[in-house]
C-alpha cells in the first residue's frame, strides 16, 4: 500500500507544478500591465522624444512584485526539472528528442526571463524616485516585462514536462542504477596474502 500511495502522490506532482508555475507567470504578467496602466494615470510632460514624469508608487509596488513572481517561477521550474544540459554538438545529435526539447525550452526560458526580468527592473527603477524625473520617454518597459512574463511561463513548464520525460526514459534505460557488473574488481577486492599454487597429492 506504501508503494501505492507513493505512486498516487507522485503522479499528481507534475500537473500541480506545471499549474504553479503558470499561476505564477501569468499573475507576474498580469501585474507588469497593470503597472503600466497605474504608471500612465500619472502626470507627464512629453516634448518629442523627452518625457517628464511624475513616479508611481503603484507602478513601483506591482513591477516589483511582477519581478519577483517571475524570478520564483523560473526557480521552481529548474528545481523540479532538475539540470539536463548539453554541453557538445555530437552529445545534441546522439540526445532523445526529449531531451533535446528540454534543452531548447531551457534556453529559451532564460531569454525570456532575461528580457521580462530586465524590463520590469527597468520599470521599477523608473518609478522609484520621489521626485519627478525627466528624459528619454519610456518605451513601455512595464507593459513589455508582463508579456514577457507569459512568454516565459509556456517555455518554462515545456521544460519542466520534457525534463520529467527525460528522467523517466533514463530510468528505464537503468532501472537498478549503477552496478558493479561491468567494472573490474579493485585492489581491495583482491584478498591478502600470497597466492599459493595448489599442491601435488602424496
Amino acid at each position: 500500500m506504501a508503494i501505492n500511495g507513493q505512486y498516487n502522490v507522485g503522479q499528481y506532482i507534475v500537473p500541480f507544478v506545471c499549474l504553479l508555475i503558470i499561476a505564477m507567470d501569468l499573475t507576474a504578467g498580469i501585474l507588469g500591465i497593470q503597472a503600466e496602466i497605474a504608471q500612465n494615470k500619472v502626470e507627464n510632460l512629453r516634448v518629442w522624444i523627452l518625457e517628464c514624469r511624475d513616479p508611481s508608487y503603484q507602478a513601483f509596488k506591482l513591477g516589483f512584485a511582477a519581478a519577483v513572481l517571475l524570478a520564483f517561477a523560473h526557480a521552481i521550474a529548474n528545481l523540479f526539472g532538475g539540470c539536463h544540459i548539453v554541453l557538445s554538438k555530437p552529445e545534441l545529435d546522439r540526445a532523445t528528442s526529449n531531451k533535446q526539447f528540454a534543452m531548447a525550452s531551457l534556453i529559451l526560458s532564460w531569454i525570456t526571463l532575461i528580457i521580462g526580468f530586465g524590463m520590469l527592473i527597468a520599470g521599477v527603477m523608473a518609478n522609484s524616485s520621489s521626485r519627478k524625473s525627466c528624459g528619454v520617454s519610456n518605451h513601455r518597459y512595464l507593459s513589455i516585462g508582463g508579456i514577457a512574463c507569459i512568454i516565459h511561463g509556456l517555455f518554462a513548464v515545456s521544460y519542466y514536462i520534457s525534463a520529467t520525460a527525460v528522467e523517466k526514459e533514463e530510468k528505464k534505460l537503468n532501472p537498478h542504477g549503477p552496478t558493479m557488473m561491468n567494472h573490474p574488481p579493485g585492489p581491495m577486492m583482491i584478498p591478502p596474502g600470497p597466492m599459493h599454487a595448489p599442491s601435488a597429492p602424496v
